[in-house]
């Protein structure tokens, strides 16, 4: 378990935990740097339990003990503290030891992964939830920034197949959030940020939640800003061998997303695709090669 996986699963069971173990909960979520750096004792102390809390919290996750939930914020700690450049001299290193291929292997072996983890109960939850709340917006504002603008940009794209229902919000045009001007209480705000997370985007979350926008977030930690914001947080792992985060799962995420939502559709979204479909075919945008000449060129 990685401590996305860890944080889902807290962050679902918080409000089920009885007593010492639901304040015991509540400290590990809001209070990730001390778990990583204090004493269980300590910990304890602060969230008002006995020592042992701790450890029946961490086997009432699925751990060994309380040790382990130390040791994943830890690992989270260390890599943000590390920063890019840190990461990368642990990757030359382990590239190095390992050798390109074997190297190559593990980035893909941890996304493959990271990408079946959203098809566990709890990711399925968060998703089919943060999808009805999407089909049944009037629109979905989308943003993302740096690692996290093509997420959006696909998600918004893949919507826009079913209408109007979706606007992507541009900070490169200098338009920024101008369009939330017309946003009410039916609407859903879409934002991505993974940590180091995005200033712009976590004063964007704020300013659509402020103005009562319902917050669908897909994030890297329950403790990530934009978390806290939302009714709906998709939490996804980014830890690679890589000396920069891994965004696959991310773009898996919003492509489930966008297929719930056209599924949620029903007859109104099938007649907007074939209306998309006819367009693009009418405007010649895409390019299809006849089926003889690529048997031609294969044959060559």
């Amino acid at each position: 378990m990685d401590r996305a996986a860890f944080a889902d699963r807290i962050t679902r069971s918080v409000d089920a935990l009885p007593g010492q173990l639901g304040a015991a909960a509540r400290y590990v979520m809001e209070n990730p740097g001390d778990v990583a750096l204090l004493s269980m004792r300590e910990q304890a102390r602060r969230a008002g339990v006995q020592p042992w809390t701790m450890t029946r919290l961490a086997k009432r996750l699925g751990l060994d003990g309380y040790d382990e939930v130390r040791q994943l914020h830890g690992e989270a700690l260390k890599e943000q503290a590390l920063g890019f450049s840190g990461k990368a001299g642990i990757q030359v290193a382990r590239q190095r030891q390992a050798g390109d291929r074997a190297f190559a292997g593990e980035i893909a072996a941890a996304t493959a992964a990271q990408i079946s983890a959203l098809g566990e109960t709890g990711a399925l939850d968060a998703l089919t939830g943060a999808a009805g709340a999407m089909a049944r917006a009037r629109r979905v504002y989308c943003l993302g920034l740096r690692s996290s603008r093509p997420v959006a940009a696909h998600l918004a794209y893949m919507l826009s197949f079913l209408g109007e229902k979706a606007t992507a919000l541009d900070f490169g045009n200098g338009a920024g959030l101008d369009p939330l001007r017309f946003a009410t209480a039916e609407d859903v705000f879409f934002v991505a940020t993974v940590a180091p997370y995005t200033r712009a985007s976590v004063e964007a979350a704020r300013h659509a939640h402020a103005k009562g926008l319902s917050i669908v977030a897909l994030t890297d930690s329950a403790g990530s800003p934009v978390a806290t914001l939302a009714r709906h947080a998709i939490l996804v792992s980014t830890e690679s061998p890589s000396f920069f985060h891994s965004m696959t799962p991310a773009f898996t995420a919003v492509e489930i997303l966008a297929a719930l939502v056209a599924g949620e559709g029903g007859e109104e979204a099938l007649k907007a695709i074939a209306r998309t479909e006819r367009q693009l075919a009418e405007l010649k945008v895409h390019v299809f090669e006849p089926a003889a000449r690529a048997r031609h060129r294969k044959s060559q």
